[in-house]
């Protein structure tokens, strides 16, 4: 792993940003998670107004989160784009985890392209990270920001000022930027949002069903495991029997792991009753939801996340 002089990092991936975008304007891709939060800072301190904060609210995102960012960052005042239309249709009909990918990493260059026309801005400044490219490049999955690009944009050029980092680096600079701990400590969402937590083909319906399972997840176990991740991702239907009824609803699977750069993971081993606990809540508190599994492979030969 990379050792990181954390204030020498800092500066020069300042300077790094400035000598790159020179005189010019430069979009943020500001998903609210550290690694962009981080690069959102950094630019911020080499370019100033010439800085323009965006989130894409895809409809893939987590409960509450287009608020949330609303509120942290409103120092920044970040431009808020509802594309969720344009990331579905983009969506409709793909089964396939890698084309779910390059769909959703597609749809955000495009919708950053509309922004900077409309802007006259020519980079575009986003958080990948060192795994990010690591897992792309060597095939086991194509991160949004990597191997999901599409091979044509309309960019001057694309700024990644921590693309050497590993995950608990890029916290490390978090840290000594002062950042909130609830930015510098907070989980790993994929950039691909929920799509990459439904398996088969990505509807509004099931994003709502996921995205209600992972609050239930997060807020029974962030605080009180602290895990490297945790999630709930929609794997497919299962029978049930609800009241006096038989259902055929859906089957949750939850996942918690335990990590330190993301290249390897073991699940953790949460106590019964919080199992438990994980699973009435899912199921009395989604109607739609039948069964709740609990999800014990390691990485390898899973991966973290379910595609």
């Amino acid at each position: 792993m990379i050792q990181v002089d954390v204030d020498n990092f800092i500066t020069d991936a300042v300077a790094s940003i400035k000598a790159q975008v020179k005189d010019g304007r430069a979009l943020i891709a500001l998903s609210g998670g550290v690694d962009s939060s981080v690069c959102a800072v950094l630019a911020h301190r080499a370019l100033g107004e010439r800085l323009i904060p965006v989130y894409v609210d895809t409809g893939l995102m987590r409960k509450g989160e287009t608020d949330r960012i609303k509120s942290v960052f409103s120092f920044m005042k970040p431009r808020i784009v509802d594309a969720s239309d344009r990331f579905f249709s983009a969506l409709r009909g793909v089964t396939d985890p890698e084309k779910k990918r390059k769909a959703v990493g597609e749809t955000f260059i495009r919708v950053f392209e509309s922004v900077a026309r409309d802007l006259n801005v020519d980079y575009l400044i986003q958080g990948t990270i060192y795994p990010d490219r690591i897992e792309s490049e060597g095939g086991i999955k194509s991160h949004h920001n990597v191997g999901g690009m599409p091979s044509v944009i309309e960019f001057k050029g694309i700024v990644e000022p921590i693309a050497d980092l590993y995950k608990d680096e890029v916290r490390e600079v978090a840290r000594a930027l002062k950042l909130p701990e609830e930015i510098s400590e907070r989980m790993p969402f994929p950039g691909p949002g929920l799509s990459v937590r439904v398996i088969g083909e990505v509807t509004r319906d099931k994003i709502e069903v996921v995205r209600e399972a992972n609050a239930i997840v997060e807020d029974e176990l962030v605080s009180r495991y602290r895990p490297w991740q945790c999630l709930a991702a929609l794997i497919g239907k299962g029978t049930g029997v609800k009241g006096d009824n038989r259902v055929h609803g859906w089957i949750i699977a939850v996942r918690a792991v335990e990590s330190r750069d993301a290249m390897t993971a073991n699940h953790m081993e949460l106590p019964w009753e919080t199992l438990n606990r994980i699973s009435s809540r899912i199921t009395s508190e989604i109607p739609s939801v039948a069964r709740v599994v609990y999800d014990i492979t390691p990485k390898p030969p899973a991966t973290i996340e379910f595609e």
